[in-house]
């Protein structure tokens, strides 16, 4: 009997497929308590994946939230549930090589999980570079430059300590741009905190604030005014509602940035739609993915919204995943906040990041391009891998 020949299913079947997902909780100190609005961090903890394929290939991911549940619906803990109990079954025997086509296939079996579906792209992503051998940022498109900015985030709520920190960030020749966390204090005990730093660096660095949703419409009016008479260039986030915060554009000398309001492009479009932001923060957890991160930054471009590269404190394989999106944008106007590896005190990658000039370098190796010390790992690690075989 005569067989007539696929192209197509023969490709499919010789294509490598997703065998087996690991899981694992990572603790990581601090350099020092990290005090936002919403929690005071004391340490980190991520949630790394690795996706095994069954031409041997291993790619890594890493979901990380900002204070556990105090930012967000996520956690590392309910990221490592999820992917163990829910996406883990979903990939099994799927292409590996079809990121966008097996991303899909989650979303319509897996509502929501912004984070988790982040970590897993990611390592989907790793794997095809690795496979490939390119960066990830050539699967995006390609980079459009190779060194990042990155401001550096003053968080430790005492004010001559913000200072010396800042001058020594300035020193090293390592952060030029500084983030004041502030919102958890009387408003105008923060305005004065603010002032106090910008008179002490003055034209040597940039001055930016991030209330973290904490004021009233009421009180950002007050507190918008008063920060533009500080010398403060871009305030972030200050109200809860995304109406609110349009309410408040173009009332004031300083620009507006919408972070906690993003969940990806339908919300991106809401914003820019009612004019509710002069720059957005993207964050590929939030954006819920590379790929959607990209599709934000898109949205803002269209709509004249300048672009900012924001943080979810990620360890070292987030951080690099961000760059590499980052790094594609055609507009980048203000920067990044890609500093969450020089939070922790220790180093989990087999070569440290280069942090260097006040900027960042995108790795230029396949995938991610970097390695992880699976010592360090394994002597942080919450339990151990938890392996789950999908072969069978």
């Amino acid at each position: 009997m005569n067989k007539t020949f696929h192209p197509q299913a023969s490709s499919h079947i010789l294509s490598p497929v997703v065998e087996r997902v690991e899981t694992v909780l990572v603790d990581l100190p601090t350099i020092r308590p990290h005090k936002l609005s919403v929690a005071t961090m004391n340490g980190q903890t991520l949630m790394l994946v690795r996706i095994h394929c069954s031409d041997g290939i291993v790619g890594v991911g890493e979901g990380t939230t900002i204070g556990g549940l105090a930012y967000g619906g996520e956690s590392p803990e309910g990221m490592k549930l999820s992917i163990d109990t829910y996406f883990a079954p979903v990939m099994a025997g799927q292409d590996a090589t079809r990121v966008q086509a097996l991303m899909a296939r989650l979303g319509k079996m897996v509502k929501e999980n912004r984070f988790a579906k982040s970590a897993v792209e990611t390592a989907l992503l790793d794997a095809q570079g690795k496979r490939l051998g390119v960066p990830i940022s050539e699967l995006l498109g390609g980079r459009q430059r190779d060194r990042l900015p990155v401001a550096w985030t003053l968080a430790s709520g005492d004010t001559a300590r913000d200072i010396d920190e800042a001058e020594r960030m300035l020193d090293l020749r390592r952060h030029r741009i500084f983030k004041l966390k502030i919102g958890a204090k009387p408003i105008r005990e923060d305005i004065a905190h603010v002032a106090a730093i910008k008179r002490a660096l003055g034209d040597r660095g940039a001055v930016r604030v991030d209330v973290n949703m904490a004021w009233s419409e009421g009180d950002a009016a007050f507190g918008l005014a008063a920060l533009a008479d500080a010398g403060c260039e871009l305030v972030e986030q200050p109200v809860a509602s995304a109406a609110a915060l349009g309410r408040l554009m173009r009332r004031f000398p300083v620009a507006l940035m919408a972070d906690e309001s993003l969940h990806g492009p339908e919300s991106a479009f809401a914003v820019a739609r009612a004019d509710g932001a002069d720059v957005f923060a993207v964050k590929i957890e939030q954006s819920g993915g590379l790929y959607g991160a990209q599709r934000v930054a898109a949205i803002a471009d269209a709509a004249g919204i300048a672009l900012y590269g924001g943080t979810m404190l990620e360890g070292a394989v987030g951080t690099v995943a961000s760059a590499h999106v980052f790094s594609t944008f055609a507009n980048l106007q203000w920067g990044t906040e890609l500093f969450g590896p020089l939070l922790l005190t220790e180093e989990i990658l087999e070569t440290p990041l280069d942090y260097s000039e006040f900027e960042l370098t995108v790795p230029n190796g396949p995938g991610l391009g970097l390695a992880l010390d699976e010592d360090r790992v394994a002597f942080f690690a919450r339990d151990g891998f938890r392996k789950i075989n999908l072969s069978k």
